[in-house]
């Protein structure tokens, strides 16, 4: 009978332990750049708080109540700082994807299927926080969180 290689096993083991863990830093890295990012949206809201008039505007445009203006705070505010700190990231990053969605129609939905002189997409700044926001949706926190999942 033939004896199992411990050095090839014990190298398969490192390299797997490896990749979890620059999983965990890939996960953080976006996490961190999402959650900061659309913070400073939010941060830009509150000590600017007249700019949920012009969310509010565009609400009542379309027929609903200009209220819904200060759920902002909780996609640009308390969406990113759970994002940022790992503590019910999933639901973070839905209040984000879902504060991304309502940007996108609202205020730049004419924008949609345009590109800038550059040859860019016109909302790709948007698209990086929808699309960042959705895939820490999908991937969950990551091990370095307060609360993993």
């Amino acid at each position: 009978m033939e004896k199992p290689d411990y050095d090839k096993t014990h190298h398969q083991h490192e390299m797997s332990r490896t990749m979890h863990n620059q999983e965990a830093v890939a996960k953080l890295i976006l996490r961190l750049t999402v959650g900061i990012l659309m913070l400073l949206h939010g941060t830009a809201k509150i000590i600017n708080p007249e700019t949920l008039d012009f969310i509010g505007q565009n609400l009542s445009d379309i027929g609903l109540s200009p209220l819904i203006a200060y759920a902002v705070y909780l996609g640009e505010v308390l969406g990113p700082l759970m994002i940022i700190f790992g503590y019910y990231t999933r639901v973070g990053a839905l209040l984000v994807v879902i504060n991304m969605v309502f940007a996108i129609l609202l205020v730049h939905s004419g924008q949609l299927l345009q590109l800038t002189s550059h040859g860019g997409w016109q909302l790709e700044l948007q698209g990086l926080y929808l699309f960042g926001a959705l895939a820490i949706m999908l991937l969950g926190s990551g091990r370095y969180a307060v609360r993993q999942g």
